[in-house]
């Protein structure tokens, strides 16, 4: 089957990838050039582990090209970008998705399937993109057969996942959805999930909404136990004994085109209704001045203002800073007047060591859990000017017998000291 997808970005390059090595023709379209030379001479643009592998075999069956253009074809996968809007609810804003439907629509032909993989508020495949289709004189599950199918991948993973997790296929109409469905099954090996549309698109949306009031509450209890004295994390490991409990752990905020993004969409679909979601946005997004704060109090007996901030990604071991509070967080540093240096092995191609990073320091800030943080050598630490570390992702479990080792947890102690000597 011959594919176009539009968009090449985290989720659809892998995306067009996999549909490469299962035998489709793909025709990959972003309107960044820079992305269409990179792959067209043979290379990736993101980082994500074994894709490069994936796409060398595309490329060597023939199976893959890339152009700022679409061209006919059997299939057409929507994967751009959905942004917040600029308004009161942080709605979805669908301009880049129209942009891309509005492009394909010369090529559109009978029989063709559209596919929506990008997240998007309830109501819009439906409500928003079949009436522009319609328009062109098609009808939706006669002419074109149109569907949401939301990826549920793990950065880092993706691959993997794109295979082995199961799929929502949400078609507008049940032939909609059978056709889409056929596709899927030839790259898909978990359970393909039949629904409406609506039915996916909210699915979706409340995956990642699930999860962000869920770290909003152990964001919460992260400040409870700061202000009582009291081991938040402790408190969460003991509570996760009890077999129907499973409190997740609290961080520096919350990142990412899901997380950070989505439930904003529900909210502003229902805002009468979501007060629950709307607090926990609130919550999340209030942790970086929560941790600004905290390091505000604990620079403040420190022998100079410089701070190496770790990580700048919104999580460990990619290359997405999308939504990151780890680079609000440090922006925030350095408005408050500290002397950050950055250091992000993922996120910076061309970094400076590691050694380099510390010198001088007098607060080591942990922001993203990346696996080279697990260890930090003495040898970094023995150039700090006060051997200090304040680890947000509970990510550093070797560091030196001469290393304080503070996090969300045990921080209150070292903030009471400072209190107690003022």
């Amino acid at each position: 089957m011959k594919i176009t997808t539009i968009g090449l970005g985290y989720i659809g390059l892998p995306t067009s990838i996999m549909f490469a090595t299962s035998n489709h023709q793909v025709l990959g379209v972003d309107a960044n050039a820079n992305v269409i030379d990179t792959l067209n001479n043979g290379y990736i643009h993101i980082e994500e582990e074994g894709l490069q592998k994936l796409y060398n075999n595309a490329l060597k069956a023939q199976n893959f090209k890339a152009s700022l253009t679409p061209d006919y074809s059997d299939a057409f996968i929507i994967a751009v970008p959905t942004p917040n809007n600029d308004d009161a609810q942080k709605s979805c804003d669908l301009s880049y998705v129209k942009s891309a439907v509005r492009s394909i629509l010369p090529y559109l032909q009978a029989g063709n399937l559209v596919i929506i993989e990008s997240t998007i508020a309830p109501r819009t495949t439906e409500d928003v993109i079949s009436p522009m289709i319609e328009a062109t004189g098609f009808t939706i599950g006669e002419d074109i057969y149109l569907a949401h199918c939301p990826e549920r991948v793990l950065p880092g993973n993706i691959a993997y996942e794109l295979v082995h997790n199961p799929r929502i296929i949400g078609g507008v109409t049940e032939a909609c959805t059978k056709a889409v469905k056929e596709l899927y099954l030839t790259l898909v090996k978990g359970e393909l999930i039949e629904s409406s549309a609506s039915e996916a698109e909210l699915s979706k949306l409340m995956e990642n909404t699930f999860r962000d009031v869920n770290i909003a509450l152990a964001n919460e209890l992260a400040k409870i136990g700061t202000d009582l004295n009291i081991n938040a994390l402790k408190v969460i490991e003991m509570a996760n004994r009890h077999p129907r409990v499973n409190l997740h752990a609290p961080g520096p905020g919350v990142g990412g085109h899901c997380l950070a993004v989505d439930p904003y969409f529900v909210a502003a679909a229902s805002p009468h209704l979501s007060p629950l979601i709307q607090t926990a946005r609130k919550i999340n997004t209030s942790m970086p001045a929560f941790v600004v704060n905290s390091v505000e109090r604990l620079m403040a007996s420190a022998p100079n203002k410089k701070i190496t901030v770790f990580g700048l990604t919104y999580k460990g071991n990619i290359d997405d800073t999308r939504e990151s509070p780890a680079k609000e967080i440090s922006l925030m540093l350095q408005h408050a007047g500290f002397d950050v240096t950055e250091y992000d092995p993922h996120a910076n191609k061309n970094e400076i060591m590691i050694e380099q990073a510390c010198e001088d320091s007098s607060l080591l800030l942990v922001l993203t859990d990346h696996s080279e943080f697990t260890t930090i050598p003495e040898t970094a630490t023995d150039r700090m000017s006060r051997a200090h570390i304040l680890d947000t992702k509970m990510i550093v479990k070797n560091c030196g017998d001469n290393v304080k080792l503070l996090n969300l947890g045990n921080m209150h102690q070292s903030l009471n000291k400072i209190v107690q000597e003022v």
